[in-house]
């Protein structure tokens, strides 16, 4: 009998391990499992957060780019129309120095001289805003258009007689300026992404 003792007592301290050891292992595998499902969730969320980061990334970069378009379109209007109402100016004022009007010659020149200081202006914000093809186009018609207010600058008081300079001169500007300014055009129009047509 204590032998019969000695294997019940065995049979039940199997059991009361095996019980024991079963609700260990099914605690452990659990864990395990709760583990795994955390990190599974924590690598989701990683995952998650870099794609909103990448998201955030591309709105922000779309929003800078739309920024810049807006502020070279801006930039170029106001180019465009300086550039044309300088040498509209000049035009007037060969016209007016035709006519030989007192009055007229003075108002033109004071619109020649506020037209060349607008065009300066808006020159000089170009040069800080614009890529490097519209900056070339734009440096020329600067160019053409500095060198005919000079010589038109050099028409001294005296005018009698020299209407064929002052034709001259204006056949210059729509021959040798005008073009370029219109190059300048096409310059910003293909820098927009719009199809030019000068």
């Amino acid at each position: 009998m204590v032998d019969g003792g000695w294997a019940g007592l065995v049979v039940a301290v199997v059991g009361v391990v095996g019980t024991l050891g079963a609700a260990l292992l099914t605690q452990n595998r659990a864990d395990r499992t709760k583990r795994l499902e955390l990190q599974a969730a924590a690598e989701q969320r990683r995952e998650e957060r870099r794609h909103a980061e990448a998201l955030l990334q591309t709105e922000q970069a779309q929003a800078r780019r739309r920024e810049n378009l807006e502020l070279r379109r801006r930039c170029y209007i106001g180019l465009n129309t300086a550039s044309r109402q300088f040498l509209t100016a000049m035009t007037n004022y060969l016209h007016a120095l035709r006519h030989d009007v007192d009055e007229d010659v003075d108002a033109s020149l004071a619109q020649l001289e506020t037209s060349r200081a607008a065009y300066r202006d808006s020159y000089s914000e170009a040069q800080m805003i614009v890529p490097r093809p519209v900056l070339d186009a734009s440096s020329v018609a600067k160019t053409r258009l500095n060198t005919a207010y000079g010589k038109i600058k050099q028409l001294g008081p005296s005018l009698s007689g020299r209407v064929a300079e002052l034709q001259a001169l204006e056949d210059e500007l729509h021959q040798k300026v005008w073009p370029y300014v219109g190059e300048q055009k096409g310059a910003m129009r293909a820098d927009l992404g719009i199809e030019s047509d000068n």
